[in-house]
Formats: structure tokens, C-alpha cells, sequence
């Protein structure tokens, strides 16, 4: 089963969205809440190549962007592929 890991904040429509994605198919994924753990958000802007807003996505610790990121993935009929490894 693949690590995926999401910085989010609660009042983010985006961070929803992906969640639910994700919860839809039955991926378990570490949530860092940068609202509640604003020290995390240097680390998330890091790992993100400069990437600031949430959601920010990792799949084995391999960005791949945000919530709309995600949803093309999907789209491709790549992120099950990425999810299974």
C-alpha cells in the first residue's frame, strides 16, 4: 500500500475534495493539519518545490501537486496506478 501524505487546512474546500477522493477509495493517507501546526508549513513548502497553498499531496514521497493535480490524475486513469505501489 502506498504512503500518501496531504497538507491541509479545515476550512479548505480543496483539502475536501482530495480527502474525499482518496477516502472514496478506500486509501488510508496522513493528514498534517498546517492550521492547527503552522511550524509544518515551512516543511510542506519544502518537500513542494515552493508550493504554498493546500492541498499539498504526496504519494511515496513523490509530489504530485494539489486537489485539481490529483483530480487529472485520476482523470488519466494514472493515480490507482500510483496508489498501488
Amino acid at each position: 500500500m502506498s504512503k500518501v501524505e496531504i497538507f491541509t487546512k479545515g476550512h479548505c474546500p480543496y483539502c475536501h475534495r482530495a480527502k474525499a477522493l482518496l477516502t472514496q477509495k478506500g486509501v488510508e493517507f496522513e493528514e498534517f493539519e498546517i492550521d492547527k501546526h503552522p511550524e509544518l508549513r515551512p516543511k510542506m513548502i519544502e518537500r513542494a518545490n515552493g508550493g504554498s497553498t493546500v492541498p499539498q499531496i504526496f504519494i511515496n514521497d513523490q509530489h504530485i501537486g494539489g486537489c485539481d493535480d490529483m483530480f487529472v490524475l485520476e482523470s488519466q486513469n494514472k493515480l490507482d496506478t500510483l496508489l498501488a505501489n
